[in-house]
């Protein structure tokens, strides 16, 4: 079974948000630390807090394509266009796109749909979309979703923010759930642990997963770590899936962990040649 880690972030300043206690976090470090964990590839979402954060997505992808793939971004400001798109995925590595649409200054460019544009450039090359949504914000996630059927949305870490726990963290899972009926949106079930309220392997979270699990199903819900922010070793964070969620078997097992992802974002890093 080939595990690949729907969500990391690889950057090499010292600086990181409140939520990130390893600060930097670089290729050598990340590829020592899936090897002891048994992850055989990540998507990278290059942080914010790190200019250079994108341009070492793409040394990462050009040394270790077999190892990494890249969700980028760039500045939604006056600089941002379509032909931007393109520049992007014309980067060894660059699969997709992905950001932050909670902060104030993009989440109001969302609400007043001055970001139509980003969608429309996404669905007509039916690109991987990653976001980064409130709860609140969900509603209109799935109205962009109905109106442009061809990008593939990637909804991060259940939409649950750092820092807030079961039972609050599930308070939207209604909501969430409730987008599965658009066949364009997918879960990032990433940072699970950060919302259990109890030790490896998480029980606490175990119903909240298979409430989602039973909405998307295998093929649109992924395992992830975002690994910076957790207190618990990534093997744990694997082996709370793999071993923890007796209901996840089989097929739905292999989607979860890794084959699922692979598909929605068209990567496939086994067969990926590595540059010398």
């Amino acid at each position: 079974m080939q595990i690949i880690d729907a969500q990391i972030h690889l950057w090499t300043n010292n600086q990181a948000s409140p939520h990130h206690w390893r600060a930097p976090y670089t290729i050598d470090m990340a590829l020592r630390d899936m090897l002891e964990a048994g992850v055989n590839a990540v998507i990278n979402h290059p942080p914010f807090w790190d200019a250079g954060a994108n341009e070492y997505a793409v040394e990462a992808a050009t040394l270790r394509p077999d190892k990494f793939a890249t969700l980028g971004w760039f500045p939604l400001d006056e600089t941002a266009s379509e032909p931007r798109v393109d520049e992007w995925l014309s980067k060894p590595g660059m699969l997709g796109l992905r950001f932050i649409v909670a902060m104030p200054d993009i989440a109001a460019k969302l609400e007043s749909g001055q970001l139509d544009w980003l969608w429309s450039a996404a669905n007509a090359r039916e690109l991987p979309m990653g976001v980064f949504a409130t709860p609140a914000q969900l509603p209109l996630i799935g109205e962009i979703a109905s109106r442009y059927p061809k990008m593939r949305l990637l909804i991060d870490h259940l939409s649950v923010f750092p820092g807030i726990q079961l039972p609050d963290a599930a308070n939207h899972f209604e909501t969430l759930a409730d987008l599965s009926r658009w066949p364009n949106i997918a879960v990032k079930s990433t940072a699970v642990p950060s919302m259990a309220t109890d030790g490896y392997p998480f029980t606490s979270t175990h119903d909240a997963l298979r409430r989602i699990f039973d909405a998307y199903g295998s093929e649109r819900m992924f395992w992830g770590s975002d690994i910076t922010r957790l207190q618990c070793t990534w093997r744990e964070c694997v082996e709370s899936f793999t071993e923890g969620l007796n209901w996840l078997k089989g097929r739905d097992l292999e989607n979860v962990m890794g084959g699922g992802v692979r598909n929605w974002i068209g990567w496939h890093p086994s067969e990926a040649r590595i540059r010398k």
